[in-house]
């Protein structure tokens, strides 16, 4: 038997025991009445009652230290001959381990070093850890394992759980933000029998009730719409969207959304509202406007604006007025040897442009940039631009080579939507997997009327790895997805 083994065979005699001396080893109450961070502020020989978990404990003979932990913060708690009843300090002794859960009462004394500790009076066993905690000085270090067990990274290291009280200000900031403007939050059905609102390949379920397939939800935009058309002229998600792509630092097939819809306003309004909002998340995370994300020293004083067709052109030396087809496109990326791109991947322009983009063009841009005006193959759903109908007015905040906003004028002529998704079904049987299918109900709701409306859409978890200086997606989600272990 291994060390670990032997630990948890001593445990578990230890609950045996417990329970044969009329002790339970996980009661059904205690009554907390302070918690860590007010005893800590606590004056010098105040009576205390507080609870958590045990991180450490060492017995030096006539007196033994321990590390009590809540969900405010870290105490010290002393048991010490003559001043702990000595039933209570064998009790200790005996029966409580690192990693156990225990109630504590005492009074609050300062030792030798100066430490504000808890002098233990009564203690009382409110559950017994069976597993051992990972070593004090290796901790927890192996990325897929603090993936994996979330709640070992976050016991054995504190500074994880600030990262996630961040991401909580982050959404409040935002939920608080837009009902100051007076948008309406609702919720959209997950379960979907026709998806929309993205390219993205689906996650396909089956409905037994009513022997359907059905589609988790890639984004609540035709939803959302929907409700603009009956009437709700500002109104807002936050809510988890699922595509069946790729996993990388910046992709999990499960994340978080935040889409809202402004009736009566177009795009260069909402980047407007964007700077706006950025301002108020610097204010409420107390952050400057340049700061440092992954040793790259960002500027969001003034974010630029740049057009998609300026932007290729820059990058690439292609002028996309001119090739304006698939093959044309397909013959300036060959001429000019542009090897990232994979053409066989691409079904048509739009896709051939989006590869361009984002193997070629997206990762260079590390300052924050609005990049507007993108070529209507590449959006099905956004409204033409008036004086150049090639091009949709839209945005999309781009920083550090990452998408995190995306927002456009919403296309609500019927007629031209109606065509455009026409291209959509012709596209997913030519084998584009993230093709649009046709909605007809949406088009229906279209036909009854939509006012000018202004669409927008913002990646929470990626905008709260910039915020808190995460490298990878899965440093900001609680549960990422993980490949089973063997």
């Amino acid at each position: 038997m291994g060390r670990e083994g032997q630990i948890i065979a001593e445990r578990l005699r230890k609950i045996e025991e417990l329970k044969k001396e009329g002790v339970n080893p996980y009661p059904n109450k205690f009554e907390k009445k302070n918690s860590v961070s007010e005893c800590l502020k606590s004056k010098i020989g105040a009576k205390v009652k507080t609870a958590g978990r045990l991180m450490t404990k060492r017995e030096l003979g006539k007196i033994a230290f321990a590390k009590l932990r809540d969900a405010t913060g870290e105490i010290q708690i002393v048991f010490q001959d003559e001043r702990t009843p000595e039933k209570m300090f064998s009790f200790f002794k005996k029966y409580i381990d690192a990693g156990d859960f225990a109630g504590v009462e005492g009074e609050i004394i300062k030792t030798k070093t100066g430490e504000i500790s808890v002098l233990v009076k009564k203690i009382e066993l409110l559950s017994k850890a069976i597993l051992p905690l990972p070593e004090k000085w290796h901790g927890l270090q192996d990325k897929e394992e603090r993936y994996r067990k979330r709640y070992l990274d976050l016991v054995m290291n504190p500074e994880v759980k600030k990262i996630f009280e961040k991401r909580e200000i982050v959404v409040d900031t935002i939920r608080e933000f837009l009902k100051k403007k007076d948008f309406v939050e609702v919720e959209t059905p997950v379960l979907q029998s026709v998806y929309g609102g993205a390219s993205a390949t689906p996650f396909i379920t089956h409905l037994n009730a009513l022997d359907m397939n059905l589609f988790l939800a890639i984004s609540p935009e035709l939803y959302l719409k929907r409700l603009v058309v009956g009437g709700f002229d500002r109104v807002f998600t936050i809510c988890k969207n699922f595509r069946n792509e790729g996993i990388d630092k910046a992709h999990n097939p499960e994340f978080t959304m935040l889409e809202f819809y402004c009736a009566y306003a177009n795009y260069e309004e909402l980047m407007k509202m964007t700077e706006e909002l950025i301002k108020e998340l610097f204010k409420k995370l107390r952050l400057s406007d340049s700061f440092e994300y992954q040793g790259t020293k960002l500027n969001f004083r003034t974010i630029k604006r740049m057009k998609f067709q300026e932007l290729i052109k820059d990058k690439t030396g292609i002028d996309i007025e001119k090739a304006d087809d698939f093959d044309k496109l397909k013959k300036e990326i060959e001429k000019k040897k542009i090897g990232e791109v994979n053409i066989k991947h691409a079904k048509h322009y739009g896709a051939l442009l989006d590869e361009l983009y984002k193997r070629v063009v997206r990762p260079n841009i590390i300052q924050p940039v609005f990049l507007t005006n993108y070529p209507v193959e590449m959006i099905a759903l956004a409204k033409r631009n008036e004086k150049n109908p090639r091009f949709i007015n839209t945005f999309q905040l781009i920083v550090n080579g990452a998408e995190i906003i995306k927002a456009y004028d919403e296309l609500n002529d019927p007629i031209d939507q109606e065509n455009r998704l026409v291209e959509q079904v012709k596209l997913k049987q030519k084998g584009d997997t993230e093709a649009m299918p046709m909605d007809e109900d949406f088009l229906a709701a279209l036909k009854t009327g939509m006012p000018p409306t202004a669409g927008f859409g913002l990646g929470i978890d990626r905008l709260v790895m910039l915020l808190t200086n995460q490298p990878s997606i899965r440093d900001v989600i609680l549960f990422p997805f993980m490949k089973p272990e063997e």
